[in-house]
């Protein structure tokens, strides 16, 4: 518990460090969020005070960068994200439009990935020089092509030559929309279909990195003496394997964490290639319009993602090595 209290000051430090840049960033992009802003709308009828309002929160007037950020923190504090300056919507809205999609589409990808990548990384470390050997170079393959490379391929094989995958989009819509939108089976069925390319761009790019760590890994365990001894008892073979496995199994949930970052970079990439909603093509249109509110909000819970990952991984690894509850 108090190393995990310790990691918890050092995750702290990290978020304000986070939401620091979070503010300075942004305002390094050529552009005036608030002349976009008021380019969107008629400004002469605009009262003085709202527009000293409309300086206070997009910058501009007589308040300075430390103002600004002073104001940012304060906001922050109470929830509130602002207004994203190219759809005059509050950011979280737009967040809570956008974060379920980018979500499941992580969400699935990744514990996807990791999963069958331990699997098969623990099945080729036991059977070294296996038929599952044969797998490796093609993972190899997949992870060393870039993610909008790789999402163009599958979206032109599988999709648009193909005809198995939609294209494009989250699901139907248009005239040719042949679903309504809820929980109803037709309208996930249709998600479903819709997230497969883009998913398996995100498992295909990362699921390489657990199988060759986890093979690895389990070379190297199954030759400790423990599990030499554990085999000289008599135990079954399978329940050798998964002591072996449980100890490999802890760099991996380091790197878990470590991934998630580059995973979430993959999925906003994948995101735009294939027009899917979610954080990716929303940050990519806020760059664009130069909606600073936006892409605060987004980074902000991109970086708090990546953090939370991280701690949770800590968390968990504590649980499952005895030694490290031992150091705390």
């Amino acid at each position: 518990m108090r190393a995990l209290l310790r990691r918890l000051w050092f995750y702290l430090l990290a978020a304000y460090a986070a939401i620091t840049l979070n503010f300075f960033i942004p305002r390094m992009v050529p552009g005036s969020a608030l002349q976009n802003f008021l380019a969107k709308m008629n400004t002469a009828s605009l009262t003085p005070d709202q527009l000293r309002a409309l300086q206070a929160q997009y910058g501009g007037g007589h308040q300075g960068l430390a103002g600004q950020y002073l104001t940012y923190l304060g906001n922050l504090l109470h929830g509130d994200l602002g207004i994203s300056t190219s759809l005059s919507t509050p950011v979280s809205t737009v967040l809570a439009n956008d974060l379920p999609w980018t979500i499941g589409l992580v969400g699935s990808a990744t514990v996807i990935a990791f999963l069958l990548g331990t699997l098969i990384g623990v099945l080729a470390g036991w059977r070294r020089s296996g038929a599952l050997d044969a797998l490796l170079p093609a993972a190899t393959f997949f992870q060393a092509v870039p993610y909008f490379i790789l999402a163009s391929l599958l979206m032109l094989s599988l999709g648009f030559y193909g005809g198995f995958f939609p294209t494009g989009g989250a699901y139907d819509t248009g005239r040719y929309a042949t679903v309504t939108p809820g929980w109803n089976g037709p309208f996930i069925a249709n998600v479903i279909d819709h997230g497969a390319l883009p998913a398996a761009t995100v498992a295909l790019a990362s699921i390489a990195g657990w199988i060759i760590g986890m093979r690895n890994m389990m070379i190297t365990t199954m030759d400790e003496d423990y599990v030499l001894v554990a085999a000289a008892k008599g135990l079954p073979r399978r329940q050798v394997v998964a002591v072996a496995a449980r100890n490999a199994l802890l760099p991996s949930i380091s790197n878990f964490a470590l991934s998630i970052s580059l995973v979430v970079t993959g999925s906003i990439v994948t995101e735009i290639v294939f027009n899917y909603a979610g954080v990716g093509r929303e940050i990519f249109n806020a760059a664009q319009a130069a909606d600073y509110p936006v892409m605060q909000g987004i980074l902000l819970v991109v970086t708090f993602t990546v953090l939370g990952a991280n701690l949770l991984a800590d968390i968990v690894y504590v649980a499952l090595d005895p030694r490290a509850r031992k150091g705390a």
